[in-house]
């Protein structure tokens, strides 16, 4: 069968997918294998039977001589006459018989005895090796020689001794190889094809089914109904086929992200480029509220101004995500509680919601970091708890909506907790924490929020964790540690 070699339409280069031919495949090497093996151990019978089958056909003439001997014996004094003797040579096959018995032996039929006997065998003593190489030297050199064999006549202590011609027993010997070699044929197709389709339904087929599986879903790892259907088995192609469904799901997966990450990233270039130009001409407008005389104005002018250029800047590196990272942390002194006032003034919670907005970070506790990602972490997390305390519990008087923000110094690091009293991170979240498109904590988010944030936490060597609380509700931890001072620098300084 030559080999089949598919091509999809669609691809843009050679890429076969090759078949192997029966006789190319596990298939066929599978069913040659067990043949052979079968023969080769009806070979190492062959050996054993064909040796036994030899020293059996020796024994019969034996024994047969013996019950003609004992007749012939029963008769003494009396002489047989010579066509009586013909016969029984005749019918034992034997050219003379000899019998041994009180210590004494006696010749007791004979024919025109050959001058030389070739050999000699004592069925008494009989050597397992030596039996073999005797029954291969009669099956493939014997057939003229002349043989003398003797042995015990059964447990008496007489014992009869032949000579005989090897032709017979040549002859025999070839009649029975072929009769084994036919049968070691039939029963090596039989015991191979059995084995074959043995082998092949448990793990050619499944082998087959897995490979054609990588085939089609290598040829389009995006259809989702190319994912291979594992095995319900416990063997390990089973498992196996479980691992690489697992692998393709996976796989599609995250080609799925990587196209969202495109898409996304196409769309935020395009709002990009409208959006900086908007906030170009809304920075210009927002300068001129600076000469505004309304002490109001005056108030939230600066804010303004801040939140503005904030955007500005957002603009100008909002492609850094899913490229090589975020910009290196500009890190100084700064003071937490008011980059937190900062974060809780844009959040501008409508005090119509009932959501209570606990400030407990202390006026004096400095942290060391770049106080735009700091705000922005803060500021992702402080929003996604908003945004999950908005419509939960409406109708229930006894409800809390509460977020706090607490933070305190231990040694070296900086601890700062956001707390919310919402109805927590849902299941598929809490596996997916942090990852962008699957750690979405509501419908219709994306997760960047909570992936950014770790990514910039990471930037100042600190961590970012959930932590499991007792009642509902979500609670983050930030830790950041101070920068690690030089010893010459603080020598410097001091």
């Amino acid at each position: 069968m030559p080999d089949e070699v598919r091509m999809r339409p669609d691809e843009g280069g050679p890429k076969p997918a090759i078949v192997p031919g029966f006789f190319q495949g596990l298939s066929g090497k599978l069913l040659w294998l067990t043949i052979v093996f079968v023969l080769l151990a009806e070979v190492l019978i062959f050996a054993p039977s064909i040796a036994t089958m030899r020293l059996r056909w020796l024994e019969d003439r034996l024994r047969t001589a013996a019950a003609a001997s004992v007749v012939i014996d029963g008769l003494q004094p009396i002489k047989l006459p010579r066509a009586l003797q013909d016969e029984a040579l005749m019918a034992t096959g034997t050219k003379a018989i000899v019998l041994r018995k009180d210590g004494t032996s006696r010749l007791l039929v004979v024919d025109n005895m050959p001058p030389k006997v070739d050999a000699q065998f004592d069925l008494a003593n009989v050597d397992p090796l030596r039996s073999v190489s005797d029954a291969f030297y009669t099956l493939f050199f014997g057939g003229d020689r002349i043989l003398r064999v003797y042995g015990p006549v059964g447990e008496s202590d007489m014992e009869i001794e032949v000579v005989l011609s090897e032709a017979s027993l040549h002859k025999a010997m070839l009649s029975f190889a072929r009769y084994l070699v036919t049968v070691s044929l039939i029963i090596s197709v039989i015991t191979g094809v059995l084995i074959y389709l043995a082998i092949n339904r448990m793990m050619i087929r499944p082998v087959r089914r897995l490979t054609c599986s990588m085939r089609e879903f290598t040829a389009d790892p995006e259809d989702p109904a190319r994912i291979l259907v594992p095995d319900k088995g416990s063997d390990e192609l089973a498992v196996a086929s479980r691992h690489l469904s697992m692998m393709q799901e996976q796989l599609h997966r995250t080609l799925k992200q990587q196209k969202n990450l495109v898409d996304l990233g196409l769309a935020v270039s395009k709002i990009n480029h409208d959006m900086r130009n908007i906030l170009a001409s809304a920075q210009l407008m927002s300068d001129r509220l600076a000469d505004v005389d309304d002490p109001m104005v005056k108030s939230f002018a600066p804010k303004l101004l801040r939140t503005i250029d904030r955007a500005v800047g957002y603009t100008r590196e909002v492609l850094a995500y899913g490229q090589a990272a975020e910009a290196e942390p500009r890190r100084r002194r700064i003071q937490l509680a008011a980059l937190c006032q900062e974060v809780r003034d844009i959040l501008a919670i409508d005090p119509e919601s009932d959501i209570e907005f606990i400030d407990m970070v202390a006026a004096d506790l400095e942290v060391d970091a770049d106080s735009e990602q700091l705000f922005r972490v803060i500021h992702n997390l402080c929003r996604n708890a908003i945004q999950a305390l908005t419509g939960y519990g409406i109708g229930d008087p006894d409800a809390v909506r509460r977020l706090t923000l607490t933070a305190q110094r231990v040694g070296s690091v900086v601890s700062i907790t956001i707390d919310d009293t919402g109805p927590g991170m849902p299941r598929k979240a809490r596996e997916n924490l942090f990852a962008a498109f699957r750690g979405a904590a509501r419908s219709g988010g994306t997760g960047l929020g909570l992936a950014i944030a770790r990514e910039l936490v990471l930037a100042h060597g600190g961590t970012i964790a959930l932590v499991e609380k007792p009642g509902a509700g979500t609670l983050f931890r930030i830790e950041i540690p101070d920068r690690p001072v030089a010893l010459d620098d603080w020598r410097a300084r001091a």
